[in-house]
C-alpha cells in the first residue's frame, strides 16, 4: 500500500507539473493573470461566424419586410426559383427510371409494392408504394419523406402517419433517403450498421466532399424526390393533380426542399423542421450536410423561402413548442410567409399548427396533417388518428439483402461526386497548361472561394507576461483577429538573433511544440525569432462548446458548414489572421526575412496566406495532405482535414496550385500524406504535386524547391537548416 501511495504521489506530481508547464504558456489565462473579458474565448470561431450570419440574415429580413404588393412578391418568387436552381444544382438530365416492382405485400385493406428506381444511372432508390384496396378512380398521393432514422420510413412513428393516410384513402409513396433504410452508403457487413455511426454522419461525410466540388448533399437528395414525382406520374392509380408531400425532422427538410423545387407538388406539410436560420444559429447551430445549401445565407436564402416560392399553393407548417428547431423562429417564419399568401388573396391556403412536445410527432399534429391533405387534395373523411398494426421488418424489406450496396451494387453520393470531381480536375489540368494565366487566375479564385479578407491595421499588441529560458526569452501577447476575438501568441526571442523571423503554425495549439526541447526551441536556438499563435478555434481560442449532429472523430463538420453558409471558410479566416500577424512583425520587429512553417492541417492555411502576401521569403510544410483532390477522390478520408478545406475550391484550384504560385520563393514540403493521413510514396507524391515542379522549373527556381521524405527528426532538421539559411 505504501508503494502504491508513493506511486500515486509521483504520478500526481508529474501530472501537475505538466499542467503547470502548459498553463505557463497560456496568454489569456495563466496563474493569477486571467482575462475575464475572454471567459467565452473558446467559442470565438462559432461566435464570429454567427455574427456574420446574423448580419446577412438581417439584410435579407429588411428586404422582405419591404415587400407588399403581389407583383413584388412574384418578382421575389421568380428570383427564388432561379436561385434555388443554382444552389441545389445543376441538376442532371432526366434519365430512364428503370423502375422495378421487386415484391408485393398483400394486407387486408391495402397492398404494398416495393419498388426500386434509378434517380440517376446506377443510383438506386428503394421505395414502397402503399395502395388502398377500396378505391374508385384515381386517388391523391402523399410522398412521405423520412427523418434521420436508420430504418427510414419503417420506424414506428413514421408508420403511424403512413398507415393512417392509407386508411383514409391516400396512396402513399415512401422512399429511402441516402444513408438511411436500405440505402446505407457506408455499411459495415459485420454489424449491419453504418461505419460512420448513423444518417447525419453519412450525410455530412459525403456532403463535405460534395461541397468541395461546389455541389451539395441537399442537391443529391432533393433530386431523388423530384424523380419520385416522375415515377408517380407513370402510375395509372395516381391523380397527378393531387400530389402532396410531408415528412418530419430530416423528412421535413426534404419535403420543404422538394416542394420548393417541383411545381407538380400541390400541397406541402413539412413537420418539425421549418424555423429560421437566425434562431438556428442562436439555438442549435447549423445541422448535418443535408440541411445546408451551398453559400445559402450569402445568397440571401432562409427557411421562409421554401414556402414563399410555392405560394399560393397550400402549405402547412407542423411544429412543436419544445422542438430544438426553435418555435420562435417558426412563428416568425409563419408571419413572413402569411404575407405572400395574403398578397395572393389566399390566406386560407397557409396555416401553422403547433403542439406542446419536443422533437416528435403528436396526435394533434398528425390529425392536423390528415385534415390539411383531406381538404386541399379533395379527399374528405375522418381526420382522427387511428390505431394501426405495425408492419414487420420483413414486410417492409424492399431488396433481397435489405441493402442496395449488396443487392444492387448501387452508386453512392461519394461515387457520383467523384465523377463530377474528375471532370473538374480535367478542366483544372487543362488550365495548368497555360502556367502564367493559370497562376494569376487561381490567386483571385482562392481569395474569393476561401472568403479571404485583406487584413487591416493589426493595432498594438497587448503584453501579458514572459518566461526566461536558457538562450531565449518567451514573451506573451495577443492582438485582435479579423473579428472581435483575440489572437494569443508566443514570441520566442533568441539571445543571438539572425534578423530572420518565422511564423509557426501547429494544428493543436501554440504550446504543443513550445516546451523546452520542442521544435520551436530548435528554431530559436538557431537564432530565428519565432511567433507561434493560436489560430481562432484552436488552443486557448477553441474548440468551443459547439459540436453539432455531425461530430466525426472529434471534428465538428457543422462548424465548417457554418462558414460555408456565409461564403467564408475557416482556412480563409485563419489565413487573414496569419497575414495580420505578419504585418505586425514587419512593423514591430522589422526582420530582414519572414518565413512560415506549418504542420499537418495548418499547411493549407499557410499556403493561402503566403500566396496572398508577398512578404514571405519562403514556407515549409510538414506532414500535410497532398490536395483537396485527394479528399474528394477517397472513399474514406481523415475527418481532421475538413476544417482545412475550401468549399467549391476544385472548381478553380487545388493546394498544389497555391504551392506552385509561390515560385520562385523557397518552398520545402516534407512527408506528404494521402487523404487518410498515411505517408505517400514518392511516385504518387510526384504525380499529385507535378504542377509545383513544372512551375518552379519554368521560373528557373528549381533550387528553391524541395519535396522530400525524411525518416527522423535529425534528417528533418538538416533540411530545415538548409531551407532557412
Amino acid at each position: 500500500m505504501k508503494q502504491l501511495g508513493l506511486l500515486l504521489i509521483i504520478i500526481g506530481f508529474l501530472f501537475n507539473n505538466h499542467v503547470i508547464a502548459q498553463d505557463e504558456l497560456n496568454v489569456l489565462a495563466t496563474g493569477n493573470n486571467n482575462w475575464l473579458y475572454f471567459s467565452d474565448v473558446s467559442n470565438s470561431l462559432y461566435n464570429y461566424l454567427s455574427g456574420q450570419a446574423y448580419e446577412l440574415l438581417e439584410k435579407r429580413a429588411r428586404q422582405t419586410a419591404k415587400l407588399n404588393s403581389l407583383s413584388e412578391w412574384q418578382s421575389r418568387q421568380e428570383w427564388l426559383k432561379e436561385t434555388f436552381a443554382d444552389v441545389f444544382g445543376p441538376f442532371p438530365e432526366k434519365t430512364p427510371l428503370n423502375a422495378k416492382i421487386l415484391r408485393t405485400i398483400d394486407k387486408e385493406n391495402f397492398k404494398i409494392e416495393h419498388i426500386v428506381f434509378e434517380s440517376r444511372p446506377g443510383f438506386f432508390v428503394t421505395s414502397s408504394l402503399f395502395l388502398p384496396k377500396k378505391r374508385k378512380g384515381k386517388l391523391p398521393v402523399i410522398i412521405y419523406c423520412s427523418g434521420h432514422s436508420a430504418e427510414a420510413y419503417r420506424s414506428a412513428p413514421y408508420q403511424q402517419s403512413i398507415l393512417n393516410l392509407v386508411q383514409k384513402g391516400f396512396i402513399v409513396f415512401a422512399f429511402d433517403p441516402v444513408g438511411q433504410g436500405e440505402r446505407m452508403e457506408y455499411p459495415d457487413p459485420e454489424t449491419g450498421k453504418s461505419k460512420l455511426g448513423g444518417p447525419t454522419r453519412e450525410h455530412s461525410y459525403a456532403g463535405a466532399q460534395a461541397f468541395i466540388t461546389g455541389s451539395s448533399q441537399a442537391g443529391y437528395m432533393a433530386w431523388d424526390g423530384i424523380r419520385a414525382v416522375d415515377y408517380l406520374l407513370t402510375r395509372k392509380e395516381v391523380d397527378t393533380e393531387r400530389i402532396g408531400i410531408t415528412g418530419r425532422s430530416g423528412g421535413g427538410t426534404q419535403s420543404a426542399y422538394i416542394s420548393a423545387l417541383d411545381d407538380r407538388i400541390y400541397a406541402a406539410a413539412p413537420e418539425c423542421y421549418i424555423t429560421n436560420l437566425t434562431r438556428v444559429f442562436q439555438a442549435i447551430g447549423p445541422q448535418d450536410g443535408e440541411q445546408n445549401l451551398f453559400n445559402g445565407i450569402l445568397r440571401g436564402l432562409d427557411h421562409p423561402d421554401f414556402l414563399t416560392v410555392r405560394a399560393p399553393k397550400p402549405a402547412l407548417m407542423i411544429t412543436t413548442t419544445n422542438d430544438f428547431f426553435s418555435i420562435q423562429g417558426a412563428r416568425e417564419t409563419a408571419r413572413e410567409v402569411s404575407s405572400v399568401y395574403k398578397a395572393y388573396d389566399k390566406p386560407e391556403n397557409f396555416s401553422m399548427v403547433e403542439d406542446i412536445e419536443g422533437h416528435a410527432s403528436t396526435k394533434k399534429n398528425r390529425e392536423a396533417m390528415y385534415a390539411f391533405f383531406q381538404k386541399h387534395l379533395n379527399n374528405p373523411g375522418d381526420p382522427n388518428d387511428e390505431e394501426i398494426v405495425l408492419l414487420t421488418e420483413e414486410e417492409l424489406r424492399v431488396t433481397p439483402t435489405g441493402q442496395i450496396s449488396s443487392s444492387l451494387n448501387s452508386e453512392t453520393v461519394y461515387s457520383l461526386n467523384r465523377k463530377e470531381a474528375e471532370k473538374l480536375l480535367d478542366k483544372l489540368n487543362l488550365s495548368r497548361e497555360t502556367e502564367d494565366e493559370h497562376i494569376s487566375s487561381i490567386i483571385q479564385s482562392a481569395k474569393t472561394l476561401s472568403g479571404y479578407r485583406q487584413p487591416g491595421d493589426p493595432g498594438e499588441p497587448l503584453f501579458t507576461g514572459s518566461i526566461q529560458r536558457n538562450g531565449y526569452l518567451i514573451e506573451k501577447y495577443f492582438i485582435y483577429g479579423e473579428g472581435d476575438y483575440p489572437l494569443p501568441y508566443l514570441l520566442f526571442i533568441p539571445e543571438n538573433r539572425n534578423n530572420k523571423m518565422l511564423i509557426y503554425l501547429h494544428p493543436f495549439s501554440k504550446a504543443t511544440e513550445a516546451a523546452e526541447g520542442g521544435e520551436i526551441e530548435w528554431f530559436a536556438r538557431n537564432g530565428t525569432t519565432v511567433l507561434a499563435p493560436d489560430m481562432v478555434g484552436l488552443g486557448e481560442t477553441g474548440p468551443g462548446n459547439y459540436r453539432g449532429d455531425a461530430y466525426i472523430d472529434g471534428i465538428s463538420y457543422n462548424l465548417w458548414f457554418a462558414s460555408m453558409l456565409i461564403g467564408r471558410s475557416i482556412v480563409g479566416i485563419r489565413a487573414g489572421d496569419v497575414n495580420r500577424l505578419v504585418m505586425l512583425m514587419e512593423r514591430k520587429l522589422k526582420p530582414a526575412e519572414i518565413y512560415g512553417f506549418a504542420r499537418g492541417n495548418m499547411a493549407p492555411v499557410l499556403l493561402h496566406a503566403a500566396v496572398f502576401n508577398p512578404s514571405f521569403s519562403g514556407i515549409a510544410v510538414v506532414e500535410t495532405f497532398s490536395s483537396y483532390q485527394s479528399i474528394v477522390l477517397s472513399h474514406f478520408y481523415n475527418p481532421a482535414f475538413i476544417h482545412s478545406a475550401v468549399p467549391g475550391s476544385l472548381k478553380a484550384y487545388d493546394l498544389p496550385d497555391l504551392a506552385a504560385a509561390l515560385a520562385p520563393k523557397k518552398l520545402l514540403i516534407l512527408n506528404v500524406t494521402d487523404a487518410a493521413g498515411e505517408k505517400m510514396d514518392a511516385e504518387n507524391v510526384q504525380k499529385e504535386l507535378s504542377v509545383i515542379n513544372k512551375v518552379y522549373s519554368a521560373k528557373n527556381a528549381g533550387e528553391n524547391l524541395n519535396i522530400l521524405s525524411v525518416e527522423d527528426v535529425n534528417e528533418m532538421q538538416v533540411q530545415l537548416r538548409e531551407w532557412i539559411k
